[in-house]
């Protein structure tokens, strides 16, 4: 095993997409001055598209000093459990495009491989709270994920919690808020809370965690951009925009009705899942970036942000 310790690369990460790259961006000047070796995942087809956007994704990740290697995590568990035997930490940035089941088969090829150190796809809620039975299927998987890693002692994991991406409060489709229509829907009741995160804040709070001293072992670790009810993120875009809007509260009871009615449509599942409050928040100042003193976007300053685009 010794041997096989020393012929390991430092750091594989999967996936790189907008939370990837944004790890990416924060991670690689730290790793390049410590001299540790980082290799990216992305899939086949996107190291041989034509297509500008994957062709400068590409670009972007070798200009940071990157490996790049293509591979699919959808593979036989053999072949990805051999990827992950030549690495000392591997990092999970592939989110759920691969498919149901894929981060359970992730973490299992990495208990296999005998990695030191998982970083998973965790960034999001608190699983531990929001446990079996949400209404979000990838969400019991998550839940899984977690009791898998916590069933044995060789491979250090860590978890970082980080709510829903900022920019998802203003997703169109996700329908909490909508510029256009200028229309606001409070989920579950107006005191409801989520927490959210950017993704650039994410990657430079997973990079600090990743590199902390003493190390982190074994720990859900917490970030937050903001904490906000939906009654209080309704004051902020009419304060920022200096529009009314209309605001409609939707029940608990509503959106398990309408996800009744619609069990595959992925948003529905959200708003139900992200109505229940416990598990999708959290008190940002008990949050690592609060007890280090690192500054994150709160939901007005990315609003105003976002104004300005």
């Amino acid at each position: 095993m010794a041997n096989d310790d020393r012929k390991r690369r430092d750091l594989l990460l999967l996936g790189a997409g907008q939370l990837g790259m944004a790890v990416l961006r924060a991670l690689a000047p730290r790793t390049a001055s410590r001299q540790q070796s980082v290799t990216v995942v992305v899939s086949p087809r996107t190291l041989t598209s034509a297509a500008p956007a994957d062709r400068a994704r590409v670009a972007a990740l070798r200009q940071l000093g990157l490996a790049v290697i293509g591979f699919d995590l959808a593979s036989d568990p053999g072949a990805v459990e051999a990827l992950f035997k030549g690495y000392r930490v591997v990092i999970n940035c592939s989110g759920f495009v691969a498919g149901p089941g894929t981060q359970l088969k992730v973490a299992r090829a990495v208990l296999r491989a005998g990695v030191e150190r998982y970083f998973p796809w965790q960034f999001g809620v608190d699983y531990d709270v929001v446990g079996r039975g949400s209404g979000q299927p990838v969400f019991d998987e998550q839940y899984e994920v977690r009791q898998l890693l916590r069933s044995q002692h060789e491979t250090e994991w860590v978890i970082v919690s980080t709510g829903m991406f900022t920019s998802f409060l203003f997703e169109p489709d996700f329908d909490v808020v909508n510029l256009a229509a200028r229309t606001i829907h409070g989920l579950g009741s107006w005191e409801t809370k989520v927490s959210v995160t950017t993704p650039e804040d994410i990657g430079r709070l997973t990079t600090e965690i990743l590199l902390a001293e003493p190390r982190i072992v074994n720990e859900v670790v917490f970030v937050a951009g903001d904490t906000i009810s939906y009654g209080a993120l309704a004051t902020v875009v009419e304060r920022v925009t200096g529009l009314r809007f209309d605001k409609t509260l939707w029940t608990l009871e509503k959106l398990r009705a309408d996800l009744a009615r619609a069990p595959d449509d992925v948003m529905a599942r959200y708003r139900a899942a992200f109505a229940l409050g416990d598990g999708m928040w959290w008190d940002k100042a008990t949050t690592f970036n609060v007890r280090k003193g690192m500054e994150t976007l709160d939901v007005e300053q990315y609003l105003r942000g976002l104004l300005q685009q």
